[in-house]
């Protein structure tokens, strides 16, 4: 395989520091897109910046970021994924400095809107490397890691910037919640620089220029609807955007069919889907991003303006879930999934479904904290159960020609399951609150977890379809 680094040619410290490398990355993307809620009133205050420019400083971010992802994986393959990988950590650094930098709403938004491409540039080459780097049952630990890093991180986002604005280092104030990246950004470069060794697609690859520009059309037409629908009131423009999309996705994939044949080389590797765990893990990717964006989105609401739960202790329930979830992934998930493959996350499923419920039912029932936080512990574990293979089965027995386009692919449909699930649960549960009467609002986070336990019931028959045996090939 042309170009392309094995597992067996580096060493294990080579590898570990190649990982490492990768991981650096992946915790500024992750804590990047957590951080900003924190912040978001001081970043208003200071800028007398709209609601709207606001919504662009969060949503802009996650737009570029999912509409680029597969751009940005295909790139790596080929152009190398640490060339690439260094292109993005460029990127994303600068981009950070421009926000930390930004005079008003609109320079904020737009240098965020960079942040995400570049972060799509970034992301897919680690995933790729892991590929690579190790075999498909190494992998299940890597990736595991990847999952409870990515947890903290997510946990910690908040926190930091809770931090950071209340401390105001160097009187910077909010824009220390920016500028913090730039000494792990020099620190990613140099360690890619030096650390990730060569690799990329040993198939001759071409630039695919249309391809990228449907893929462009048909999720900017898909998730910018998603993003601005419900506040906006879901006006006419939001329906012609979703047929658009529906016709766009069938032009892109007849095109990158066609391409493929004649051309030999296509954006993504329509081959891909004639492997059954690739399909299916995608399609179950997606499902649990939905259940999962969508339950701790309504999970929130319903704590803050259902039951007046202040802040810290909204911060305190989440401890029991994100402890959940890191047990989940690092010892149940990973340890048992070379064993028992398909029954882990289908065990997962079952019981995050249970979890969730058992939580809505407790807060409707106003029963004590220590039950909630019981269920949520459940619904924790259950999450990390079903999320942490996802990866490994979809990526199983991907061609690591194609590593660093399905890693991408992989990612990007986790920011679609996000963006519908936020988008779809949100429109559940605020049509059953009517001008978001608190006395409604227990009783709709109960029909909404049914929905989200339905959901992911029907994850459990998809995932029923997947071989006995998952990494023996």
């Amino acid at each position: 395989m042309a170009n392309a680094v094995v597992s067996g040619q580096l060493s294990e410290r080579q590898r570990s520091l190649a990982f490492a490398t990768v991981l650096i990355a992946f915790v500024m993307d992750v804590v990047d897109s957590t951080i900003v809620n924190t912040a978001l009133p001081a970043i208003q205050t200071a800028l007398t910046a709209s609601d709207g420019a606001m919504q662009w400083v969060v949503s802009g971010y996650f737009l570029t970021f999912a509409v680029l992802l597969v751009v940005g994986g295909r790139l790596g393959d080929l152009f190398g994924y640490a060339r690439m990988f260094v292109i993005g950590v460029v990127g994303f650094t600068l981009a950070s400095l421009a926000c930390g930098l930004a005079r008003d709403g609109s320079a904020l938004s737009i240098a965020r809107l960079a942040q995400g491409a570049a972060a799509a540039i970034m992301a897919p080459q680690g995933v790729a490397l892991i590929q690579l780097l190790y075999s498909p049952t190494e992998r299940i630990g890597r990736l595991a890691a990847f999952g409870v890093i990515g947890g903290l991180a997510a946990i910690g986002g908040p926190v930091i910037g809770g931090l950071l604005i209340e401390w105001s280092p160097l009187g910077l104030g909010w824009r220390s919640v920016f500028l913090i990246n730039l000494p792990f950004g020099v620190l990613a470069l140099i360690a890619g620089l030096t650390l990730l060794p060569p690799g990329r697609s040993g198939q001759a690859l071409r630039p695919d220029v249309p391809g990228t520009l449907l893929l462009f059309g048909a999720l900017g037409t898909l998730l910018l609807p998603l993003i601005e629908g419900r506040a906006a009131g879901w006006p006419w423009w939001t329906a012609v955007a979703g047929i658009a999309s529906t016709g766009l996705w069938y032009a892109f994939w007849r095109y990158e069919q066609r391409r493929r044949t004649v051309i030999g080389s296509a954006l993504i590797e329509p081959s891909l889907f004639t492997d059954s765990s690739f399909r299916i893990g995608l399609t179950a990717t997606a499902g649990f991003a939905i259940a999962s964006a969508g339950f701790l989105l309504t999970f929130s609401l319903t704590l803050q303006r259902g039951l007046d739960y202040a802040p810290i202790d909204v911060a305190m329930l989440h401890v029991p879930f994100g402890l959940g979830v890191m047990a989940g992934i690092s010892q149940i998930g990973r340890k048992a999934l070379p064993r028992h493959g398909r029954r882990v996350p289908m065990t997962g499923a079952l019981a995050m479904a249970t979890g969730c419920l058992t939580t809505a039912l407790a807060l409707w029932m106003a029963l004590p904290t220590i039950v909630i936080g019981g269920a949520l512990l459940l619904a924790g574990i259950g999450m990390g159960t079903l999320s942490g293979p996802l990866g490994p089965i979809t990526l199983a027995h991907v061609d690591r020609n194609h590593a660093g386009v399905a890693g991408a692919m992989h990612k990007t449909v986790q920011q679609i399951g996000g963006a519908l699930g936020t988008a779809l649960i949100a429109t559940i549960y605020f049509t059953i609150v009517p001008d978001q009467r608190q006395q409604s609002i227990p009783a709709a986070f109960l029909v909404t977890t049914a929905v989200v336990a339905l959901d992911l019931l029907i994850l459990v028959l998809l995932l029923r379809r997947l071989p006995e045996r998952l990494f023996e090939r």
